[in-house]
């Protein structure tokens, strides 16, 4: 996993990520995933990203199949908190999903609610867990809630690396995967990177 925030003026950065996602370990190529939003800060609690993302998902497993692809258009609204050390984060995201599946064509609105805590364990070393809750307004309402859990490490002030286990809950199945991720953060405010 990739994320990155990328400040442009005091209160507007640029929200960057690309995600792979595999069956297995390494192999059985699951789904890939882009987002590009630009963010706006309205305040230290508040903050809302309007963006892009695109995704390619192969729905099968262990079996040759056409991918699924989406563009989406979604809006964040997150709301910050801090409870001594512990730091939460709520995330509403709308997303307007675009879906074309061998030719046909597809439309569907999303709501997702994502509850973030991370948790310092010393100046370089951070717990989190989170979990995701998807609803999806054409069809069942449950689609899918993501939950888990790891550990962040900062090796300085722009990048991070992030190592952990999350689960897949879906109607019918549930998948369990390891996380292995980097977080860049740019100020080109200061021309720093």
């Amino acid at each position: 996993m990739y994320n990155g925030s990328h400040q442009l003026s005091a209160p507007f950065s640029l929200q960057t990520m690309a995600h792979f996602r595999y069956f297995e370990t390494s192999s059985e190529f699951q789904q890939g995933i882009y987002r590009l939003g630009l963010n706006y800060k309205l305040n230290p609690k508040f903050n809302f990203t309007l963006g892009l993302s695109y995704a390619e998902t192969d729905t099968q497993y262990n079996t040759p199949s056409a991918l699924l692809t989406e563009y989406r258009i979604y809006e964040d609204f997150n709301f910050n908190t801090n409870l001594t050390k512990l730091k939460l984060r709520h995330r509403f995201r709308f997303e307007h999903r675009f879906l074309d599946f061998q030719g046909e064509k597809s439309f569907q609105n999303w709501i997702r609610y994502d509850l973030n805590a991370t948790y310092p364990l010393s100046n370089y070393w951070s717990f989190y867990a989170f979990n995701e809750l998807f609803l999806n307004f054409k069809g069942e309402l449950f689609s899918q809630n993501w939950t888990g859990a790891g550990l962040l490490y900062k090796l300085n002030n722009h990048i991070k690396f992030k190592a952990g286990y999350f689960h897949q809950k879906l109607k019918n199945v549930g998948f369990d995967r390891l996380q292995f991720g980097v977080i860049v953060n740019t100020d080109f405010r200061n021309k720093a990177i």
